[in-house]
């Protein structure tokens, strides 16, 4: 059972990412314009790509979209982001590394220290717990959707790097490099992800219980609630009984 893609499984069924539709918009557009500094064309960016297919997905009007390269490009005004990765403690130890991107530093730092010691939890210096997590493609599919034999001859074949059981869900992770590639493959064979995004993946996770399982969920719930936070990932874990407390 794994914490990360256990909390990724909470926020798809809670619509947790967001429930306001505007506020995933904001966030999808940062990422576009973000991306779109390295490039406009969307063949020859792969973070853009991504990008663009995750607004699509949400949607998004091809003109929002289109306005966001352009301000990425400089062919159009815009506000400048910085990207940021700030890391920090919860409950019981557990790592946590929030991704943000801001125009106002001092502003994103303030915030978070207040959110983290407000919800049991503590900022860290940089480098204090990034080494326990990899960059991986990290794709959840419901059990449902497609059986284990099948599911593992293709994605492997497709360049994925594992499959495992995650309770109620497969857990796939790739390389960011062979992530495209496998996704494609289950579009193709017609399988639908519930999370399909590269993320920061834990090497290990620590097993949360009780008051600390859910202290630990307001944090990170409290985390994302920042606007200028993009992803939070975490090495916590959680019995299924409790998890699907929360996710109810």
């Amino acid at each position: 059972m794994s914490g990360h893609s256990k909390w990724a499984t909470i926020k798809h069924k809670k619509g947790a990412l967001d429930a306001k539709r505007g506020k995933i918009f904001t966030r999808l557009i940062k990422e576009i314009t973000i991306a779109a500094k390295s490039g406009g064309d969307v063949d020859k960016n792969p973070r853009l790509r991504t990008a663009v297919a995750a607004a699509k997905a949400e949607n998004m009007p091809a003109d929002n979209i289109k306005r966001a390269i352009q301000r990425g490009t400089g062919e159009l005004p815009g506000v400048s982001y910085e990207e940021v990765t700030f890391e920090g403690y919860g409950p019981g130890g557990v790592a946590i590394l929030v991704q943000v991107s801001t125009d106002n530093r001092n502003r994103t730092v303030s915030e978070l220290r207040h959110t983290f010691s407000k919800n049991g939890g503590n900022m860290g210096e940089a480098g204090s717990v990034g080494w326990m997590f990899h960059k991986k493609g990290d794709i959840i599919i419901a059990k449902s959707a497609a059986k284990e034999d099948d599911l593992m001859n293709l994605v492997l074949e497709a360049g994925a790097d594992d499959l495992k059981d995650d309770g109620e869900s497969w857990e796939i992770l790739t390389d960011p490099s062979a992530y495209e590639a496998v996704l494609e493959a289950l579009k193709q064979a017609g399988i639908k992800t519930e999370v399909a995004e590269v993320a920061m993946v834990p090497q290990n996770y620590t097993k949360l219980e009780g008051q600390q399982a859910n202290t630990m969920i307001r944090l990170l719930e409290a985390l994302e609630d920042n606007d200028d936070v993009e992803h939070v990932y975490s090495n916590f874990d959680i019995d299924q009984k409790q998890l699907e407390e929360v996710a109810g």
